[in-house]
């Protein structure tokens, strides 16, 4: 039985035909396919203890363009709100559905419901991991700049939250660069020969060929806001940073975007198109991420 619950462990060659799936899936949208979907018959629950907009509808969508039926819910609407412990959840649910996408906050509570649950599990977010939005990420980058193999990739901001981390872990596995321009309090956990860092926001987008943000603020941190805004006040992506990369830059965000804080308003508008098809492509790399995790593994590949 597979899962996905961090990129952590992924090889290239799985990670690779993920995004092979993503292409067709986006290439194929809209065309009448023939026979059933790969999870006809199977009903999915999505279980969000976090706020949601991109990842909720692009699962929604991609399950049932995929041939399935999603159950959405709400941890404040079912009893592990109240206090279940997840493994009792995800036992009765591992009885009831055919898989589960989970977002919450603890990464140790979606593995402990996958191995009470012993169904396909998905990873749509917690406070160490963000594989699906990442694997998208990579999506966008290699369909209008190439292989990511070697390139540069710099974000700035907060680079100790999920996002980050699991652009680390990608570097690892793709062979490409990544550098984070970030407050000395939150650099990223760990460099290596895939990452590094540095305080200074201009020194890390200096040759970029991605410019990469996010909030300042995550989900959980709210009352942080006043003092994290004006730690990060010096780094904002806007035109001047964008002259420091490369000539044919990338700018992405993965959204929701605060104008005037992590990226300039005039910046996002004028990289609108590239930042919302990186929105869309959470649907067609998510159905590319569903359609492995359901296949049949070769022999002694699982």
């Amino acid at each position: 039985m597979r899962h996905f619950l961090k990129l952590e462990g992924m090889n290239e060659p799985e990670a690779r035909h993920i995004l092979t799936l993503a292409n067709k899936a986006k290439k194929n949208r809209g065309k009448k396919s023939k026979g059933m979907g790969p999870l006809a018959g199977q009903i999915w629950a999505l279980i969000f203890t976090k706020a949601s907009t991109r990842t909720r509808v692009s699962f929604e969508v991609a399950i049932r363009e995929l041939g399935g039926v999603p159950s959405f819910l709400s941890a404040a609407e079912i009893q592990l709100g109240r206090g279940e412990l997840v493994r009792d959840t995800a036992r009765v649910m591992g009885r009831m559905v055919h898989g589960a996408v989970i977002r919450t906050f603890a990464q140790a509570d979606v593995e402990e419901f996958a191995d009470f649950a012993k169904i396909p599990t998905i990873n749509a977010l917690t406070d160490d991991e963000h594989p699906c939005q990442i694997l998208s990420d990579i999506f966008t980058i290699e369909e209008k700049r190439g292989p990511i193999r070697g390139k540069k990739i710099a974000f700035i901001g907060d680079a100790a939250c999920n996002v980050p981390r699991s652009w680390a872990e990608a570097a690892k596995i793709f062979d490409f660069q990544l550098i984070c321009g970030a407050p000395r309090e939150f650099r990223p956990p760990s460099v290596g020969s895939h990452v590094s860092w540095t305080e200074d926001p201009g020194k890390a987008a200096t040759g970029a060929d991605v410019l990469y943000t996010d909030v300042w603020v995550s989900m959980g941190k709210e009352a942080e806001t006043a003092e994290r805004e004006k730690i990060f006040a010096p780094y904002r992506i806007d035109r001047k940073l964008v002259a420091q990369a490369k000539k044919d830059v990338l700018v992405l965000h993965c959204l929701p975007a605060y104008r005037g804080k992590e990226i300039s308003a005039e910046l996002l508008e004028e990289r609108a198109q590239d930042i919302f098809d990186q929105a869309e492509n959470r649907l067609h790399t998510q159905k590319g991420i569903l359609e492995w995790i359901v296949a049949k593994p070769l022999r002694g590949k699982e």
